[in-house]
C-alpha cells in the first residue's frame, strides 16, 4: 500500500506507538509518521505508507493548527500537566490581560524549547538530560504563529486555537505567555486539529482503520500521493520518453508551463514524481514511481 492515512492518535499513545500499530493492523513494514506528538497529546497524525515514506520530510515543514487549554497560575517541569509543579502562584489578571498577553505572540517571536523535548544538545535528547535532573541553556528558536484566537476564558483555564510554523512548542507558548502574566501558566491539553493539510475530522482512530481493514474499505481511506501536490499543474508524458522517465533521467522536453515545479505522469497515468521545469527540460526533484 502507498499514500497517506490521516490518523486521529488518542491519548496515551507516542508517535512510535501508531507505526508499531498500523504495521501490525496493515501487515506492512515501511511506515512513517510526519510529525510528533506527545503522549498525552491527541489529534490528527499523518502517517505515510509505502513510497508515500518518502514525503515524511517534506510534509514535517508544513504549518500545523492546535486546540489547546493553558492553565494559568500553575508551573511545572515538563511545562504541561505530567511534570512536577515547580510553583503555583494566585492568577490575578483580566480576561483583557490575556488577550493582551497572547496577542503579543502573533507574528515571527523567539522561542526558546523546552527541556523535556527530543531536541538533541551535544548528541544527547533533552528530556534525557532533563531526566538526570539536568537544566542547561537552550538557544532560541525562530517560529511563527500565524494566529492566536481565544475560545474560551474561564480563568485559571484558557482555551486557545493557535495556527503556527513547524518547530513551535505549544507547552511553551503557555509557559511564555503566564510568565508575561505573572502568574506562570502550563498546557493542560492539546489536540492537534490540522496538520499537513489534514483536518480533525476527517481523521480515523487506529480501532476504525482496524474496521475498515476487516470490511475491506482501506483502500477509501488512503490518500494518493499526488493528492499532495495538487497546488502543482500536471504533465503527461509520451511513452517514447518512457526509458528516461523510469530510470530518474531529465527529460529533454520543453513545456511552456510557467511554474517551476510540476506532476509528471507516465501515459498509463501512473504518478511519477515532482519535476523542475527547466523550459527545455524538466528534471526530477523527488521520484515516487518505481518500475
Amino acid at each position: 500500500m502507498n499514500g497517506i492515512i490521516n490518523v486521529y492518535k488518542e491519548k496515551g499513545y507516542t508517535s512510535h506507538d501508531v507505526v508499531a500499530r498500523l504495521r501490525g493492523i496493515l501487515k506492512q513494514k515501511k511506515i512513517g509518521h510526519t510529525g510528533t506528538l506527545d503522549p498525552e497529546a491527541e489529534g490528527v497524525l499523518p502517517v505515510c505508507l509505502g513510497k508515500a515514506t518518502k514525503l515524511c520530510s517534506m510534509m514535517e515543514d508544513t504549518d500545523k493548527e492546535y486546540r489547546v487549554t493553558m492553565l494559568l497560575g500553575v508551573e511545572t517541569d515538563t511545562e504541561d500537566m505530567t511534570g512536577t509543579v515547580l510553583k503555583t502562584s494566585n492568577v490575578t489578571c483580566s480576561e483583557s490581560d490575556v488577550y493582551e498577553a497572547c496577542g503579543k505572540y502573533i507574528g515571527n517571536i523567539e522561542q526558546i524549547p523546552p527541556m523535556y523535548s527530543a531536541l538533541k544538545v551535544n548528541g544527547k535528547k533533552l528530556y534525557q538530560l532533563a531526566r538526570e535532573g539536568k537544566v542547561i541553556e537552550r538557544k532560541p528558536r525562530s517560529i511563527t504563529i500565524y494566529d492566536i484566537r481565544i475560545l474560551f476564558c474561564n480563568l485559571p483555564e484558557v482555551t486557545m486555537n493557535v495556527r503556527c510554523s513547524k518547530g513551535t512548542y505549544i507547552r511553551s507558548l503557555c509557559r511564555d505567555i503566564g510568565a508575561d502574566l505573572g502568574c506562570g501558566g502550563c498546557m493542560k491539553t492539546l489536540v492537534r486539529t490540522s496538520a499537513c493539510g489534514f483536518q480533525i475530522k476527517d481523521s480515523y482512530r487506529l480501532d476504525e482503520i482496524e474496521k475498515k481493514r476487516d470490511s475491506g474499505e482501506l483502500d477509501f481511506i488512503i490518500v494518493k500521493m499526488d493528492t499532495m501536490f495538487q497546488q502543482y499543474p500536471s504533465v503527461t508524458i509520451p511513452s517514447d520518453y518512457n526509458k528516461l522517465l523510469y530510470n530518474g533521467n531529465a527529460i529533454p522536453i520543453h513545456l511552456e508551463h510557467a511554474e517551476e515545479k510540476i506532476r509528471v505522469y507516465d501515459e498509463e497515468k501512473n504518478f511519477i514524481g515532482i519535476y523542475e521545469n527547466q523550459k527545455t527540460r524538466i528534471k526530477p526533484i523527488r521520484l515516487f514511481f518505481d518500475r
